[in-house]
This record gives structure tokens, C-alpha cells and sequence, in this order.
């Protein structure tokens, strides 16, 4: 176990870079879009389920 932190400190240190803050921003207005999007569909997809589901319910006890 001290093995892996030991070469996970090293390989942080040695091979990773951090982005440009101007990257680092766009990469932060990606995300954020993506997530909007994603969350729409998401209402969008249960908005549908919850109206068929209540179709469904209203057809059967009538």
C-alpha cells in the first residue's frame, strides 16, 4: 500500500500538468453546458414517463 502512494506522489509530481486558466475556464463552460443539457433531457424523458404512467392509471381504474 505505501508502494502505491509513494508512486502515486511520484507520478503526480513528475507527469501531470495543469491546464492553462483560459483551458481550464472553457473546459469549466463545456461542462456546464453539457450538464444543462443533460439535465433537460433528464426532465424532458420524465415528464413523458410521468404522463404516459398517468394515462396508463387514468384508462385503468376508469
Amino acid at each position: 500500500m505505501l508502494t502505491y502512494i509513494k508512486e502515486s506522489v511520484e507520478e503526480l509530481r513528475h507527469n501531470v500538468t495543469l491546464p492553462s486558466r483560459e483551458e481550464a475556464s472553457n473546459l469549466m463552460i463545456v461542462v456546464a453546458v453539457f450538464s444543462i443539457l443533460f439535465a433537460l433531457a433528464t426532465w424532458g424523458v420524465d415528464t413523458v414517463f410521468s404522463e404516459l404512467v398517468q394515462l396508463y392509471f387514468d384508462n385503468v381504474l376508469n
